[in-house]
């Protein structure tokens, strides 16, 4: 389990928010750390969508190891209900208790009532552990790919997220002393609603040109020589105009960077990339397009444009 480093204040400007994405070695530009800077000073979660792996979960991750902050992440996915995201009792727990206080010859039922519904039962998920105070300062709430789940989750989360509040039945309604810091995103599998959106800061994050994604591949694969560093990101780059099913994220460009060091490879090879496509690119339709003769034309076309931008 990571331990948080100490708790810092949240940066004081948008320079101050660049330099706090930079130290963390993400490579982001002055728009989102604009964004990402109103988001802490005003307390407004931040709702960030894109393409999947382009850096969206990251950016949650670097905020709690940054500011010394405990990281909640809530996965989303289809049928994902209150007790899932919320809590729930331990139902076990509770029948183990009845039959306990039965035994002993308990028999006043509001007193068990009170008993078995003492929050020692009670199984905190994501969203209400986020609510909790914390010494090191409000957690980072992480509501990651929203667009899983269906429309009643949304408009429960609505309704936390309008008064980071919930209430429990059984014992009332808990409320954060400190709203955490909240990062939603999406890969716009479906559309939000417009509801939950104004309710946040918002921000699309798209796949980065070709400087900004070698300046991550240097900073995440340091050890990826500086020639084959510019070879894989213009053929990246290249691909990502191809009629593909899915084109490869960011995250994917970093680990075909590291597979490429892994074989040892100097520069790109048309054979070595058709053998490693399936680093790159997730679907067998996408791969068998991309070998063979269109692998080698799309080598060829990446070194020509380093040539010219030499």
């Amino acid at each position: 389990m990571n331990v948080p480093t100490p708790r810092k204040p949240a940066p004081d400007s948008i320079d101050a928010t660049l330099a706090l994405l930079r130290g963390a070695d993400y490579i982001g530009d002055r728009a989102l750390a604009t964004v990402l800077f109103l988001a802490l000073k005003m307390g407004r979660p931040l709702f960030l969508e894109g393409e999947a792996g382009v850096g969206k979960t990251e950016i949650a991750k670097v905020l709690a190891k940054t500011l010394g902050r405990r990281l909640i992440r809530l996965q989303c996915y289809e049928g994902l209900d209150v007790a899932s995201a919320v809590y729930e009792w331990n139902y076990a727990g509770q029948m183990m208790a009845i039959r306990l206080a039965e035994a002993t010859g308990e028999t006043d039922r509001d007193r068990i009532e009170h008993d078995v519904f003492a929050e020692r039962y009670l199984i905190k998920r994501p969203l209400l552990q986020a609510l909790e105070p914390a010494t090191e300062g409000a957690p980072v709430l992480l509501i990651d790919e929203l667009d899983r789940t269906d429309e009643a989750f949304e408009a429960f989360l609505l309704e936390v997220l309008s008064d980071f509040q919930v209430t429990i039945p059984e014992i009332g309604t808990v409320k954060a002393v400190e709203p955490p810091i909240v990062i939603i995103t999406s890969n716009r599998t479906r559309e939000i609603h417009d509801a939950l959106k104004r309710r946040c800061l918002y921000h699309w994050i798209d796949y980065p040109d070709a400087e900004r994604e070698i300046a991550i591949v240097r900073a995440k694969v340091p050890g990826v020589s500086s020639r084959l560093t510019a070879e894989i990101v213009a053929f990246v780059q290249s691909i990502r105009k191809e009629d593909l099913f899915k084109s490869p994220g960011v995250a994917e460009t970093l680990d075909w960077a590291t597979a490429l060091t892994e074989l040892d490879a100097v520069v790109l090879d048309p054979a070595m990339v058709s053998d490693t496509l399936g680093v790159l690119l997730k679907y067998q339709d996408d791969i068998t397009k991309m070998q063979g003769t269109k692998a080698k034309e799309l080598v060829d076309q990446a070194r020509a444009e380093l040539r010219v931008g030499a």
